[in-house]
């Protein structure tokens, strides 16, 4: 058995193809991401991945549509999207498959 700490992960990024992680794997990457209130992420896309955004906790706001606690949003690749943390929040992201290098600024 190992044991590490998200605390050592860069960014909350503790799965995929990329050093450090606990999985070094293509095949997927998992992140548990933290965010104050009024953090935010630029608008991006994927060419090659799907990106499954769970929030954990707290409210977000992606495309202009508000999720909370409990909501699944899909993005499928070429789908662009832009992030806002509305409250403190914690989110779960996976990303499949894993591709390092896939994230694309502005829209498709």
């Amino acid at each position: 058995m190992r044991t590490y700490k998200l605390a050592d992960m860069t960014r909350g990024w503790f799965v995929g193809d990329f050093t450090p992680t606990a999985l070094a794997t293509g095949a997927a990457e998992v992140g548990i991401k933290h965010y104050r209130a009024g953090d935010s992420e630029a608008r991006h896309y994927h060419k090659i991945a799907q990106e499954i955004t769970v929030i954990q906790s707290g409210r977000v706001r992606m495309n202009g549509v508000e999720y909370a606690s409990g909501d699944i949003v899909v993005v499928a690749p070429l789908e662009s999207t832009d992030f806002v943390a509305l409250e403190d929040c914690v989110t779960l992201v996976v990303k499949v498959p894993g591709a390092v290098d896939d994230k694309y600024l502005g829209e498709p």
